[in-house]
């Protein structure tokens, strides 16, 4: 399952915040903010996902994601990689690396992380 924009945008306060009542995910929007019953409907669509749960305190819900961010990421990228590259993750790193206009710097660090990656999987 997918989230769409605005559920990710709410997810990622959500994921920021670790729990939250509706006020505080609310307070989190910048201006001008949604209304109180967009973000009710967002957060039941989010928990039939499985994406959110809660926790009820007489009338309030505590919220509280069920899916870890970096889980997300991952299988957000890998469908695009899919998706996009023929599911080729050298095809992905090209266009990302010639494409994001990244820094000698950056350059540098990418290479060191993918250095370091290509020594755990030789061992």
């Amino acid at each position: 399952m997918q989230l769409t924009k605005t559920e990710e945008q709410l997810m990622q306060y959500l994921w920021k915040q670790e729990k939250a009542f509706m006020k505080d995910l609310l307070d989190a929007f910048p201006d001008p903010k949604p209304a109180t019953t967009t973000v009710a409907t967002l957060l039941k669509r989010m928990a039939d996902k499985g994406f959110v749960g809660y926790k009820e305190y007489g009338k309030s819900r505590e919220y509280f994601p069920l899916v870890e961010k970096s889980d997300y990421f991952s299988k957000q990228v890998n469908g695009m990689i899919k998706s996009f590259f023929n599911n080729s993750a050298a095809q992905f790193a090209s266009f990302f690396t010639q494409e994001a206009n990244m820094s000698f710097a950056e350059l540098e660090e990418l290479k060191k992380i993918i250095d370091k990656e290509i020594q755990k999987k030789q061992q």
